[in-house]
């Protein structure tokens, strides 16, 4: 097995080194990153993608071309003990299955990577089977102009039984920044009466923590590096389909679907974010989904980046700084 995992990773390495020609803007090169050796880097030009074929898979880094990277990247310190063995977070962005249980959510995955090379804009990245059954999917693609990366992750069935399970896709952003989660529009009691979303709270979630904010129009919850050993957490269904990350004059947004009446997980929440310290999640998932042995299911989500952005952290600077530029990317 080991044996047929380093031919796939020479082969592709190979394939990646020949030149493509034809529109599209897109380079992949192989690079070293993340004190990593064989990484793999989209780059239009405009941003850069690094994704990780040691180890996860990951996407490590997200990043205006030779820029800041917008995500989080974690020394192997940051480690959780599970009946499978050791499991790091890395940071970066990973695919995890929900609802989430000890030990089959955390899977190790510090093994190499099996990936291929999709013509001259994508990578798709498919882990080894772990002992959960449920085989893993990424596949990354970067569009040829502008900061837009969307990724298609799916999860199948490998086990001999039914499961139920949704796509999760979790992104470690980097510290000091803002989450910025949109309220559903406000409508006066004289016109609905029915609630608007559901929102989750966890045993732990505080809302009278001062890393909250609650507006009328937004919520949002910011890093506090001196809060560490304090998490917070929040979960809604979020019909918007978007949420943000400002850090310093960067803006990451991320798109995802929701769609009505499908069941999701955590009381029904297809977004939440997770604090502790500096340490912070952008996470989105997918419904939940009923899936016999062989069958698959995918979500699929969108990345943009923005630079040059004013500080925004109540509804006033929200609505004048972020939102025409969550705007252009409907």
């Amino acid at each position: 097995m080991r044996f047929g995992v380093f031919v796939c990773l020479t082969v592709f390495a190979a394939l990646a080194a020949i030149p493509t020609t034809g529109a599209s803007q897109v380079e992949i090169e192989k690079v070293q990153y993340f004190n990593q050796p064989n990484c793999y880097m989209l780059s239009n030009g405009t941003v850069d993608v690094i994704v990780t074929t040691d180890i996860g898979p990951r996407v490590i880094a997200y990043r205006f071309a030779g820029g800041k990277n917008i995500l989080a990247e974690l020394t192997k310190d940051a480690v959780t003990k599970t009946e499978f063995g050791e499991w790091h977070p890395w940071g970066g962005h990973r695919l995890w299955h929900a609802p989430e249980v000890m030990p089959r959510t955390y899977e190790p995955d510090d093994e190499p990577v099996p990936f291929e090379i999709i013509g001259n804009d994508s990578i798709r990245l498919t882990p080894k089977l772990g002992p959960a059954e449920v085989q893993r999917e990424m596949l990354v693609k970067l569009d040829a102009e502008g900061t837009r990366v969307t990724l298609t992750q799916t999860l199948t069935n490998k086990g001999k039984w039914p499961i139920e399970v949704a796509v999760w896709g979790l992104t470690i952003v980097a510290g000091g920044g803002t989450t910025i989660i949109p309220q559903e529009p406000f409508i006066s009691h004289d016109d609905k009466l029915l609630p608007a979303r559901p929102m989750a709270l966890w045993n732990f979630t505080d809302l009278s923590d001062p890393r909250w904010y609650f507006g009328k129009k937004y919520i949002t919850l910011s890093t506090d590096e001196k809060r560490n050993g304090i998490p917070q957490k929040i979960g809604v269904g979020n019909k918007l389909g978007w949420a943000a990350y400002q850090l310093g004059d960067l803006l990451f947004v991320k798109r995802f679907p929701y769609i009505e009446g499908a069941k999701y997980p955590d009381f029904g929440c297809n977004f939440e974010t997770y604090t502790d310290g500096n340490f912070m999640e952008v996470e989105d998932l997918g419904p939940l989904t009923k899936l016999e042995p062989g069958e698959s299911v995918s979500n699929t989500e969108s990345w943009y980046l923005f630079k040059d952005v004013k500080p925004s952290k109540d509804d006033a600077s929200i609505d004048a700084n972020v939102l025409p530029l969550v705007q252009k990317t409907k």
